[in-house]
């Protein structure tokens, strides 16, 4: 390795990034080096220098292409997260070389016909289960990449893939740019009824910016406790509109999705229809659990129908509550938040700012580690790692003494990071062809209100019972990549797992989040110290099914939306009647006509979940069920956690989810136990 290839941390043999070093100008010169290695590698693997074997094969292409997505993960995280103008740039200038290698190398002739040797060899009966998955896997996202185009269709293919990856790079930075550029201040009188500590916060942010009053932005920290709480209807309002209309076709014109909505559905269809599928949504679900969009549409339309009932009760209800109580005769949906904030307090007897002031950062984390030390029989110590930024935090998971995985945790919101709440990975296990065991890492990461400092001291920061829930479904990702026991880096922990299968283990951790025995150990109120009072906890699980009906059909608006959008050809085009159409259909609150949630709906145009949020849903039935087993046996049974683990989170991809979860439970999933634990049944 020469000299400036040794000093560029991105070409660290290092089994963790070098996040502290990484730079911007070292991005282009480490793909450089990345993408030729990886292009010799496919050459000599495609080459009669390597048999139609498949330890051969991965011994020379599975090395370099996962040392090539290493550093480029890196990249792409420290761009979720830590945005600059230079390292955007930097991302920018080499996604489309990064999307141009693995679109040719899935689409590889000569690759493919050397998989298809091995798939029809002698030698493929006796490879393990796990090898036997991962190689079918191969086979199918071979055809799904395009290996059996040709002609003008694959140099299209290839064409479209590039332009989405861009696009949709696009789509995320709109979204980010919209959300960090948008700022209003108000007087501490106009945020009479927000909590202190968001007041503090706000006044700092204002402080910070040389300007009197209270700084409000729309990360979630700031916008959701003055959407519950602020008794000011004007400020509400204008949070609302801001935030319904990011990155919009009402904001800044440089920052509008529409035309990226546009054609990231026109480009999707038009791959669907080289490679053989009438719409977008059938090439999404081949390698899903669900068998059509027909049945993924009708899943959610059963749904609805039955939350339906609910939900206009629950709306009944707010709305005579609101026009009683709160002189709302009219009730918009910047009051829906304020209004169901005091329904339940005047209903249950608490709010969720009193409940916030038990959930210290400190002993949440203790509290969660706590569980997933008892009930998955491993041990959890902060470890020493290069981050991002000061307030990550790294920690090793172990068992009998021995490394299991380790994640690095990054939980507050800050300018130039992306909203919302992710696990990632950062390296998958796997028993290298050199002999040794390659041990799993992946990313925490959510968005919570961070520390403030008040008269020079610093506060603890205070999560609601929602972040909560959020950072208890994170890890449950986290544990699914982490405690797998596949060593084949295409099945293990969540690689290979079907996306309507991928949130049953992080669903399945929320339950946690409303057990007694739970938050005992989670909870200490941030002055007394004292745990969570069980009269408190009472009202709380009382209200645990507070409008689920509304949430229940606002989740299916989303999933049937996005599920019509990409089966019917031509709806981009329309997209915002369709939109309007679902609502009509699903939805019994009133959306505002200026509302665009779709402009900055990064989970179908930016994260994955295209044709695919319905798997939230999907996934909720399996974990669901998955939980009444640990409702029968008692939620810290031994046994149960071990069969659990072992079924479920240890075989990870390597076998189809149906049957990870039928070895745990025995049987076909049901829906009813979702029904009942959100008290629709």
């Amino acid at each position: 390795m020469g000299a400036c290839q040794a000093s560029n941390p991105l070409l660290d043999p290092a089994p963790l990034p070098a996040f502290d070093r990484i730079a911007p100008e070292h991005v282009t010169p480490a793909l450089d080096v990345l993408l030729h290695d990886a292009q010799a590698a496919l050459e000599r693997a495609t080459s009669d220098a390597v048999a139609a074997d498949y330890d051969a094969m991965s011994a020379v292409l599975d090395v370099a292409t996962e040392r090539l997505a290493f550093a480029w993960r890196a990249v792409g995280h420290l761009n979720a997260v830590a945005d600059t103008p230079e390292l955007r740039a930097a991302f920018t200038d080499n996604l489309a070389r990064v999307t141009e290698f693995h679109t040719r190398l899935g689409a590889d002739e000569r690759l493919y016909r050397k998989f298809k040797a091995i798939h029809a060899g002698a030698a493929a009966a006796g490879l393990s289960p796990a090898r036997r998955q991962a190689l079918a896997n191969a086979m199918r996202d071979f055809v799904l990449g395009g290996a059996e185009l040709q002609g003008a269709a694959r140099e299209r293919h290839a064409q479209i893939l590039a332009r989405l990856a861009d696009q949709s790079q696009q789509f995320s930075q709109h979204v980010l740019d919209a959300t960090d550029g948008f700022a209003c201040f108000a007087s501490e009188a106009e945020l009479a009824g927000v909590p202190a500590d968001v007041v503090e916060a706000a006044r700092a942010a204002a402080q910070a910016d040389g300007r009197e009053g209270c700084k409000l932005t729309l990360q979630m920290p700031c916008f959701q406790p003055v959407m519950q709480y602020a008794d000011d209807r004007a400020l509400r309002e204008r949070l609302y509109r801001a935030y319904a209309t990011l990155a919009s076709d009402l904001g800044p014109a440089e920052l509008d999705n529409s035309a990226v909505m546009r054609e990231i559905l026109a480009l999707r269809q038009e791959e669907a229809q080289l490679l053989g599928h009438a719409n977008y949504a059938l090439l999404s679900l081949v390698p899903k659990m669900a068998g059509s969009p027909a049945q993924v549409i009708g899943f959610l339309r059963d749904l609805a129908r039955r939350a339906r009932p609910q939900a206009e009760r629950d709306l009944a209800e707010l709305r005579a509550f609101a026009q009683r109580e709160l002189g709302l005769p009219d009730l918009q949906a910047w009051d829906m938040a304020y209004a169901s904030e005091r329904l339940q307090q005047q209903r249950y007897a608490f709010s969720a700012q009193e409940v916030r002031q038990y959930f210290t950062e400190g002993k949440v984390l203790a509290g969660l580690f706590r569980v997933v030390e008892t009930l998955f029989e491993v041990s959890i110590r902060e470890a020493r790692a290069a981050v991002w930024h000061p307030s990550v935090r790294f920690f090793r998971i172990e068992r009998g003494g021995e490394l299991v995985g380790c994640f690095y945790l990054d939980l507050h919101a800050r300018a130039g990071k992306r909203s919302g709440a992710w696990m990632d990975e950062v390296r998958g296990r796997w028993a290298r062809p050199d002999g040794a065991l390659q041990s799993p890492v992946a990313h925490l990461v959510c968005n919570f209100a961070p520390p403030v400092v008040v008269d020079g001291q610093q506060r603890e920061s205070l999560l609601t019972h929602d972040d909560v829930t959020t950072l208890f479904h994170e890890f449950g990702h986290g544990l699914h990549h982490l405690l797998t026991r596949v060593e084949d880096i295409g099945v293990a922990g969540i690689a290979g797992v079907e996306w309507d299968a991928c949130e049953l283990p992080s669903q399945f951790m929320e339950n946690f989040c409303w057990e007694w025995e739970v938050l005992q150990r989670i909870s200490a109120h941030a002055q007394s110290g004292e745990a969570l009072p069980r009269p408190l906890f009472d009202r709380m699980l009382a209200a645990r099914n507070f409008q689920s009906g509304l949430h229940m059909l606002r989740q299916v608006e989303y999933g049937l939306a996005d599920m019509r959008l990409h089966t019917e050809p031509g709806s981009e085009a329309s997209i915002q009647a369709v939109i309007d159409e679902v609502r009509r259909e699903v939805a019994v609150v009133p959306a505002p006509t200026f509302n665009r949630y779709q402009h900055a709906f990064s989970h179908i145009f930016d994260g994955g979940y295209a044709a695919g949020f319905y798997s939230y849903k999907w996934a909720e039935v399996l974990s669901a069920d998955a939980w009444s087993a640990f409702e029968e046996r008692g939620i810290f049974d031994p046994e149960t956690g071990r069969r659990y683990r072992e079924a479920i989170l240890e075989a990870g991809g390597s076998r189809p989810a149906i049957e990870s979860f039928k070895a745990f439970r025995g049987r076909e999933p049901r829906v009813d136990a979702l029904l009942q634990h959100q008290g629709i049944a």
